[in-house]
This record gives C-alpha cells, sequence and structure tokens, in this order.
C-alpha cells in the first residue's frame, strides 16, 4: 500500500495526464525511487491506481531493463551489449566487471554495493562501448575507467 506521500506524488504525476492509466511508466519510476525496486506487491497497488490489469503492469516492469524486480546495489551497472559497443570491446567490459567483482549478470556484490546488468541497446551507439552506471551514460570505457569507478565506490 502505498504512504501518504508517495500517493500524494502519484497523484501529481498522473493529474498531468488525460487519461490516468498513460502515467504508468512515471508511476513505476516514482515507486523504483521511492522503493529501489517493483515488488509484486506494488504491481499489484499499480494496478488498483491506475485501473489496468495486474498483467499489463507486469509487462511494463518486466520489459523495461530500467525496472528493477529486486534490489540493486548502491552502484548498478547496465553495460549495453548489442553490435556497436560489442563491436568496440563491450564483451571485454563485461568480462572486467565479472572478475573485478566477483558476479555474473543479474547479481549483486555480498555487500550489497554493486550490481550488473548485462542490458539491450541503451541507446547511445555514439559513445561505444558504453553503460549506465546508476542513472549517468559512461562511455568510451575501458578498464582503466571501469577500476576508478569501482575503486572510487569501494
Amino acid at each position: 500500500m502505498f504512504t501518504t506521500d508517495l500517493l500524494r506524488q502519484l497523484d501529481k504525476i498522473a493529474g498531468q495526464y488525460e487519461q490516468k492509466q498513460a502515467a504508468l511508466l512515471p508511476v513505476l519510476h516514482a515507486i523504483q525511487e521511492k522503493e529501489g525496486l517493483i515488488s509484486p506487491e506494488s504491481e499489484q497497488d499499480v494496478s488498483r491506481y491506475l485501473g489496468i490489469p495486474v498483467v499489463h503492469v507486469h509487462e511494463a516492469v518486466s520489459f523495461y531493463h530500467l525496472f528493477h524486480q529486486t534490489k540493486k546495489g548502491k552502484c548498478h551497472f547496465s553495460v549495453c551489449q548489442t553490435t556497436s559497443c560489442a563491436l568496440l570491446g563491450g564483451e571485454d567490459i563485461i568480462e572486467h566487471l565479472k572478475t573485478r567483482l566477483g558476479i555474473k549478470s543479474g547479481e549483486t556484490t555480498p555487500d550489497g554495493k554493486f550490481s550488473l546488468s548485462v542490458v539491450e541497446c541503451l541507446g547511445a551507439c555514439e559513445l561505444a562501448p558504453m553503460m549506465q552506471y546508476n542513472k549517468e551514460y559512461r562511455g568510451f570505457l575501458n578498464k582503466k575507467k571501469i577500476d576508478e569507478l569501482i575503486d572510487k565506490n569501494k
């Protein structure tokens, strides 16, 4: 169940749309920002709040890689694996991150500091190889840049 503060925030978001259901993605972003993930319970709450079937909410959550169904680490690396990034060393970046962090894609380090996701296109081929680090895009990656980022956040 939404808190009073979150409900007030969601009402403000939904009020920007002619049809409340159109606010699905911004509502999900607001919930994730507050709770760190979109839980099955949150999907039910969003379904009731927007008046749409819960399966539609779940489809959005599971389709977009920006929504998390499990809690992510303080530093979340989402590395693009599509053609541009792969051709310019993206696979090496992914392997380096796996080795440095000791985790696979979809996992979080035991201390909860780092999470790794390998994702489809992030829409920034001009920055290849690139990744999303929390909400920020980082491009022209190499192992040194990755090491600096990890060391800075240990």
